[in-house]
């Protein structure tokens, strides 16, 4: 699973259903939802 940082929980928390995602420049990133508060995360970078 891969992990973002969530900045509701002020936490880092474990993804629900992480998806990549290719950013308008062209780079990779993965998003999903948090794992104990269900807000969106965001993490740059392939997982």
């Amino acid at each position: 699973m891969a992990q973002a940082y969530c900045m509701k929980c002020r936490k880092k928390v474990e993804m629900n259903d992480p998806k990549q995602v290719t950013l308008k420049n062209g780079r990779q990133a993965v998003q999903g939802t948090c794992g104990g508060c269900g807000t969106k995360v965001f993490k740059m970078g392939q997982a």
